[in-house]
């Protein structure tokens, strides 16, 4: 490890009494590696049982992990938090420079609890915290002017990241999601409610330490090794040229795209949405996280014409994925390209969730649809699919909270469908609502079991698309599988790799990783630290409620209803699926 960066360093900073102070904790790199393995065992000392997420007692950590700041792909940082969205565990990874931001001024993990009296912004480097008077800066129109502002006005040198919430964080949409780097977020499950909560407007962090190494030689021969295979890979090369929207035509394909509510399969005009189409029409430039040679980040412009010269248009870089076209492309029955840049460009603006803001504003459309609700309680907005100009303005009104309907469903969809009706079509599992992937039952097993409720957590989207003959024989060992996988996924999470390099990051080369960085683990002790931290998680949602008792776990009835990519999907298969993960989490917890 290097003297000048130790991992060691935990930072705490109360915004209640705006004091900060440091604590060395080795254990928490040198045994459970940083990342997820830090993080879970700092919100299991500092989140009370029975917190409310929105209270000040609930704390945010940020984790980097040991092979921050050193190796390929090793770019994502872990928000974990107490969710407003579900109630439970809250975790949300985020890459670009957060993460060798925090390692650069000095520190392995924050943990901000408290809240301020009024609206602020912290600036953390190596000598500590300054609390900035930020009610100027609440209200902002757009997330990304607060963080010009910020920048202007503090100019720390060094690398930096300025964490911020919109509109929606402010106004504590469980949704809401915190924005890095203009281009990255910390987007699931609620984080910028618990920034907005506390009154925390903006985090910037700002560090010029240099990290060194023992063995700068073996060192070297590593990072090479694993720059090469990233730089060679067939798989990352894709990633490069299209990003994720690669996927939609081979999913639309085989009829494993949500499409208007998880009506229909296919979207009309679908091919408009492709990610080779979108990188024809709009790609401007790629950009790369922190350490990363891949360059996944897809920046689309859009021109927008000035009311009184027809020959004048401004442009916006807006950066667009498969899951953002997903939400609100597909799920919308929205199916041109500019209209879904628009749409992704307002989320960006007001910081919602994109995911959780689709399927919500899918929903609505359907409710409206059956008469639940009306354009009374929706401020005379008439959603229907394919309307992006409706759906334009759903997104604003949801973001400002104006109105009890807007309240709820700021609450999620899950609470929404409690309080009108239409749960047999609110797509959401744990509270968290779904991603675009109708793959067959390995993935709703996965939402369902998920500690994050996530498709990142195990990836059952990908196990329903092996071929028969490699597809798992039971639910049960669909999810015997995906439990092998999500534990694996902890010590990813600990380091902190992007699961796009989970390929390239086998347990050998996080052996030699972690020797490089004077941890020495065999395999045997590898997995069975993913195997603890992943019951771990489980523990603490336990704790204040979570079950995966069939009467405490929810299918909706739609899922069943549309064939999906691997065909009909049956109640008893999932349900006999959940039974068994949970068996297996049981024994470790």
């Amino acid at each position: 490890m290097s003297s000048d960066t130790p991992l060691s360093r935990v930072l705490f900073i109360n915004l209640s009494s705006w004091s900060f102070h440091t604590e060395e904790r080795p254990e928490l790199f040198q045994e459970r590696l940083g990342g997820a393995g830090a993080a879970i065992r700092l919100l299991e000392e500092c989140c009370p049982q029975g917190a409310d997420p929105l209270g000040p007692e609930n704390p945010i950590i940020f984790s980097v992990g040991v092979a921050t700041a050193l190796f390929p792909l090793a770019s994502k940082c872990v928000a974990m938090f107490k969710s407003p969205l579900t109630g439970n565990l809250g975790e949300s990874h985020a890459g670009g420079r957060t993460a060798v931001a925090i390692r650069s001024a000095g520190y392995g993990a924050i943990v901000i609890t408290g809240k301020a009296s009024h609206p602020v912004y912290l600036s953390i480097t190596k000598d500590g915290v300054a609390f900035r008077d930020a009610r100027a800066l609440w209200g902002t129109g757009r997330s990304d002017t607060a963080a010009r502002i910020i920048r202007s006005k503090d100019g720390t040198p060094g690398t930096r990241t300025i964490l911020r919430i919109g509109r929606a964080g402010e106004n504590l949409v469980r949704y809401a999601s915190v924005t890095s780097e203009t281009y990255r977020h910390f987007g699931r499950m609620g984080l910028g409610a618990v920034f907005g909560s506390k009154k925390l407007k903006a985090v910037l962090i700002s560090g010029h330490n240099i990290i060194e190494v023992s063995d700068r030689k073996r060192y070297r021969d590593l990072y090479d090794r694993l720059y090469d295979q990233v730089t060679r890979s067939p798989l990352m090369q894709k990633y490069h040229e299209i990003g994720t929207p690669v996927n939609v035509k081979s999913l639309s394909a085989m009829g494993s795209l949500p499409v208007k509510n998880l009506t229909e399969q296919r979207l009309e005009g679908s091919d408009q949405l492709s990610g080779e189409e979108f990188a024809r029409l709009f790609l401007s430039r790629r950009v790369a996280c922190s350490h990363c040679p891949v360059s996944c980040i897809h920046i689309g412009q859009i021109r927008i014409p000035y009311p009184n010269d027809p020959y004048f248009y401004k442009t916006i870089p807006v950066s667009y994925d498969y899951e953002l076209i997903y939400a609100l492309g597909f799920m919308l029955g929205v199916s041109d390209p500019t209209d879904v840049l628009n749409l992704i460009d307002i989320i960006e603006q007001t910081g919602v969730d994109a995911m959780s803001a689709g399927v919500c504003a899918a929903w609505a459309t359907e409710a409206m649809t059956h008469g639940l609700i009306d354009e009374q309680m929706t401020g005379g907005i008439r959603l229907s699919f394919g309307d992006a100009k409706q759906y334009l303005a759903f997104f604003e009104a949801l973001a400002r909270q104006k109105g009890e309907f807007y309240q709820n469903l700021g609450k999620g969809v899950s609470f929404a469908a409690s309080v009108y009706g239409g749960d047999e079509y609110a797509l959401a599992f744990g509270k968290n609502e779904m991603a675009g992937y109708h793959t067959g039952p390995a993935a709703y097993i996965g939402y369902i079991c998920g500690a994050r409720h996530s498709h990142l957590d195990n990836a059952g989207y990908s196990v329903d698309q092996k071929p028969t003959e490699k597809f798992p024989e039971t639910p049960e060992k669909i999810a015997e599988e995906l439990y092998e996988e999500e534990a694996y996924r902890q010590i990813l999470s600990g380091l902190v790799v992007c699961f796009f390099a989970r390929g390239l990051y086998t347990r050998e080369i996080i052996q030699e990783v972690l020797s490089v960085c004077g941890i020495s683990m065999t395999i045997e002790e590898l997995d069975a630290l993913g195997r603890t931290i992943l019951a771990e998680k489980y523990r603490f949602k336990v704790r204040d409620g979570f079950s995966l008792e069939p009467d405490s776990v929810p299918i909706p009835k739609r899922i069943l209803e549309l064939p999906s990519g691997r065909g009909g999907i049956e109640e008893e298969v999932i349900r006999r699926g959940v039974a068994r993960y949970k068996e297996l989490l049981e024994k470790k917890m």
